[in-house]
């Protein structure tokens, strides 16, 4: 029989995969929905390309794409996706977890928007937009059903979490 410090543990441990797969599985779905191609996604801990822990990954497949006409409104999507499926089932949103994501959310807005004020306002807009896309049916059942396979995987292809997204697509519209 497990000590309840052990059993706090594994629940902490649990609870914190479950947020991990649902943030990577946010990124996945809207980038699929944005037009791009996932290689895979996972929630297994490793190191980012400048040997930084990290906890999940959901990597975009180079040099394909069939985004919208504003590439960095997609990419800022895509990066506050995670943030927002995770908080979905958090209660809240997890800034700790995100700081990378939101690093580059704010890179990418000063690029389009001068002054503070003006990149709130950009920021604000952009997080509401990626609200509005988990609030679809279809999109957040891409996200459960992914987040679910890598809870249960740990890894999931760019071709399932694409098979996850076109089925979830396919029962929203019947």
């Amino acid at each position: 029989m497990s000590s309840e410090p052990e059993q706090e543990k594994k629940t902490s441990i649990d609870a914190g995969l479950r947020a991990t797969a649902y943030h990577e599985a946010g990124h996945a779905v809207i980038a699929i929905a944005l037009g791009r191609p996932i290689q895979k996604v996972s929630i297994e801990t490793g190191q980012s390309h400048i040997g930084v822990r990290r906890l999940g990954l959901c990597q975009i497949k180079k040099g394909r794409m069939k985004g919208t006409k504003d590439w960095l409104e997609d990419e800022v999507l895509i990066l506050l996706a995670g943030m927002v499926a995770e908080g979905q089932v958090t209660g809240s949103y997890s800034l700790e977890g995100a700081a990378d994501d939101l690093r580059n959310v704010r890179r990418y807005v000063q690029m389009r928007a001068d002054g503070d004020r003006q990149i709130e306002r950009l920021e604000r807009r952009w997080l509401d937009k990626t609200e509005h896309f988990m609030s679809d049916p279809a999109i957040w059942e891409a996200v459960e059903s992914i987040a679910s396979e890598l809870l249960r995987c740990k890894t999931v292809s760019g071709r399932a979490a694409q098979h996850f997204y076109d089925q979830a697509q396919s029962r929203s519209r019947k």
